[in-house]
């Protein structure tokens, strides 16, 4: 069986490898912050389907850790400022 279909290269798409020429892709774009919070969601269902104590608090704990990676990125991103900061300024009567 012959193939026209690059296996490497710079021009090679496995999409199209396998659906052809006529296929179209459609691409969705999702910030890494929110996959990290996709996955939190998820270790969050399987805690409540877990069954025990140990089971629970491991899901938990992950859920815990996507949650502050999905905080970092969004602060590497630049979306929240790094710290919160307060100026006290000095009132003079």
């Amino acid at each position: 069986m012959t193939s026209n279909v690059q296996s490497s290269g710079a021009g090679y798409d496995p999409v199209r490898a396998v659906a052809g020429e006529g296929f179209r892709t459609q691409i969705l774009f999702m910030k890494q912050s929110d996959i990290f919070r996709d996955n939190a969601e998820n270790c969050l269902q399987l805690a409540e389907r877990s069954e025990g104590q140990p089971a629970y608090n491991r899901y938990s704990r992950m859920a815990d850790a996507w949650t502050a990676l999905a905080k970092e990125q969004d602060w590497l991103d630049g979306e929240v400022p790094p710290v919160k900061v307060s100026v006290v300024q000095n009132q003079r009567a």
